[in-house]
């Protein structure tokens, strides 16, 4: 299978996984495929990740305690602290962070920051 391939199979996968969660759209900014809610972005696809918003000591807890989890950096910007980057073997693998993809799209609704 190509990389285009891959790339469009793991988008594939995961726009079943985020569009049916209440109130969530998708839309391009600049080469990232991104997820909104309230016209916020809550998640990403970048590189060979997702990048979700969450609060920070979930965040935090995440990059120490799971090694499939770091930092979000999308090429190559600084890392907020809200911000994480999962890393999955395939696209159907995201399903397992459905908890987490639900909390998200909760977080920033209610303005981030907790």
């Amino acid at each position: 299978m190509s990389t285009d391939n891959s790339k469009s199979s793991r988008k594939a996968q995961i726009d079943a996984l985020l569009l049916k969660l209440p109130g969530v759209s998708a839309r391009k900014i600049n080469a990232l495929d991104a997820y909104f809610v309230s016209d916020r972005m809550f998640a990403c696809i970048s590189g060979d990740g997702i990048g979700l918003r969450l609060p920070v000591a979930t965040a935090t807890e995440l990059q120490f305690s799971r090694d499939n989890i770091a930092p979000f950096q999308p090429g190559g910007m600084a890392s907020s602290r809200e911000w994480v980057h999962i890393r999955r073997g395939g696209g159907a693998e995201y399903g397992e962070d459905l908890e987490l993809s639900r909390a998200s799209p909760g977080f920033v609704k209610a303005g981030g920051s907790r």
